[in-house]
C-alpha cells in the first residue's frame, strides 16, 4: 500500500530519485513510496487530485523545473493547498525547485570533469564533439554544453549522472524531496 507520492516532471526525474534513494540506502517500494512521472508540469493538478486530500490523502511531494515553477503553484493553489505561494511554501508543502533543472543541477554538482568521464564511459565523447561544434553551441561554456547535451539523453544519463555524484554534493532539491517523503517501515 504507497503512504507517499513524489510527483516529477518526468522519467528522467524518476529515474535520478530512485537512484539517488538507493545510492542513500533507501528502499523506496519497502517504504511505501512512488515516484511518479506526471508527463510535464502541466500535468501536475489531476495527479494532486487523485494522491492529495481530496483523493487517496497520501503524502505528497513533488520536483520541477524552475522554469514549471509557475505551472506547481497554480496546480498546488486550486488543489486546496495554499494561497499566493511563494517557493518557501511550496517546498512546506514538499515541493522543491531544480534551477534550471534536474540535469542542469547534476552537471553543476558533479563538475565538468566527472561529467565529461561518465559521458566517455557511454563511449559518447564523439559525439559530445560532434555538438560542441555545432554553430549554436560552439560559444557556450563547457557546463552548457555539457547540459545541453544531455537534454535528448537525460532518461538514460540522469542514474548515471546520480551514480557519480560525490553524496556530500547532492543538489539541495533532490534530498529535500526524498527527505520528505521518509518513511519508518518495520522489517
Amino acid at each position: 500500500m504507497t503512504r507517499a507520492v513524489v510527483l516529477v516532471e518526468g522519467v528522467s526525474d524518476q529515474r535520478a530519485l530512485v537512484a539517488l534513494a538507493t545510492r542513500r540506502g533507501r528502499d523506496l517500494e519497502a517504504e511505501h513510496v512512488a515516484v511518479v512521472p506526471i508527463g510535464g508540469a502541466h500535468a501536475l493538478g489531476p495527479h494532486l487530485e487523485r494522491y492529495g486530500p481530496r483523493g487517496l490523502d497520501l503524502k505528497l511531494a513533488g520536483l520541477c523545473d524552475v522554469g514549471e515553477e509557475g505551472a506547481f503553484v497554480r496546480a498546488l493553489e486550486r488543489a486546496g493547498l495554499g494561497t499566493d505561494l511563494t517557493r518557501a511554501d511550496m517546498e512546506e508543502l514538499g515541493f522543491f525547485v531544480c534551477v534550471s533543472d534536474l540535469e542542469e543541477e547534476l552537471v553543476r554538482a558533479l563538475g565538468s570533469a566527472a561529467v565529461l568521464q561518465v559521458i566517455e564511459q557511454q563511449g559518447e565523447l564523439g559525439p559530445f564533439g560532434t555538438f560542441q561544434k555545432q554553430l549554436a553551441k560552439r560559444d557556450l561554456g563547457l557546463d552548457e554544453q555539457l547540459w545541453r547535451f544531455m537534454w535528448n539523453r537525460k532518461i538514460r544519463y540522469a542514474p548515471l549522472l546520480v551514480e557519480a555524484l560525490d553524496l556530500e554534493r547532492v543538489p539541495r532539491p533532490l534530498d529535500a524531496v526524498l527527505a520528505r517523503v521518509q518513511c519508518n517501515v518495520r522489517i
